[in-house]
């Protein structure tokens, strides 16, 4: 039974830690749909690899395509535009060009629904491992390089690490469970004042993310789509809770 739920636990455990951080940043900002847009630009990246070269260079491609968006996404948060419209822009060209390059492929659709929310439950433990690596590197230049940038240079590296962070998560979890872990545990967080916020995001996301987990095995559900709706359904919940009335 452990050997069935560690590796999934680990992954969620690392996803919502690195994802909440960025979760804080993209709120703070008031783009939320940054990392969707990014995302499905890392599985247009993913979904050429497939359809075209057989699953050959699969990182490269979905690094390079996630890569290209948060840049583009950096430079307009310099230009004097409707930020959340651009974006927006940005994401449909993501999700119009996977549906393209997808279209003429056997498997197609299945390939389509792995990208938006993949069967973590079967994850292997080797990727999870890789992609701790990955995120403890990222943890680093948060800690030491970004506080000392500034403008458009600290503005450059946020979205350039947001796209190495998703590259790995889109494909061990999908677009859809990206934006929930980076969402709902902040979203959650600032609409309480007595916990520290990330702390309490952590948490959240944890309990959420575990308990989908646990449905999905028990259930026999789709373990991405399961995290996704459980976490939309608790901040739906939490938000009728804990939101307060406008003054």
């Amino acid at each position: 039974m452990i050997d069935i739920f560690l590796p999934p636990l680990l992954l969620v455990f690392v996803l919502v830690m690195i994802h909440a951080w960025f979760g804080k940043g993209v709120l703070e900002r008031g783009i939320i749909f940054t990392d969707l847009a990014i995302a499905q630009f890392a599985a247009l990246g993913s979904a050429v690899s497939l359809g075209y070269f057989h699953g050959d260079y699969l990182y490269l491609f979905t690094l390079g395509s996630a890569l290209f968006s948060a840049v583009l996404i950096a430079f307009a948060s310099h230009r004097n535009l409707h930020l959340e419209a651009f974006i927006g822009i940005l994401y449909v060209l993501g999700a119009s060009g996977v549906m393209m390059v997808l279209a003429n492929s056997a498997e197609g659709m299945e390939h389509f629904k792995a990208l938006l929310a993949t069967d973590i439950l079967f994850t292997p433990l080797e990727h999870v491992l890789y992609s701790s690596i990955v995120y403890a590197l990222l943890g680093l230049l948060i800690w030491q390089l970004y506080p000392r940038l500034t403008g458009f240079m600290q503005e450059l590296l946020f979205f350039v690490m947001l796209a190495v962070t998703v590259t790995s998560s889109v494909q061990l979890a999908g677009v859809l469970v990206v934006f929930t872990l980076l969402i709902a545990p902040v979203f959650m967080a600032s609409m309480q004042k007595r916990f520290p916020p990330l702390g309490f995001a952590f948490v959240f996301g944890w309990a959420f993310s575990a308990a989908a987990i646990a449905a999905s095995y028990t259930f026999d559900l789709p373990t991405g789509y399961t995290i996704v709706f459980l976490g939309a359904l608790s901040v739906l919940l939490g938000t009728l809770m804990l939101s307060r009335k406008k003054a």
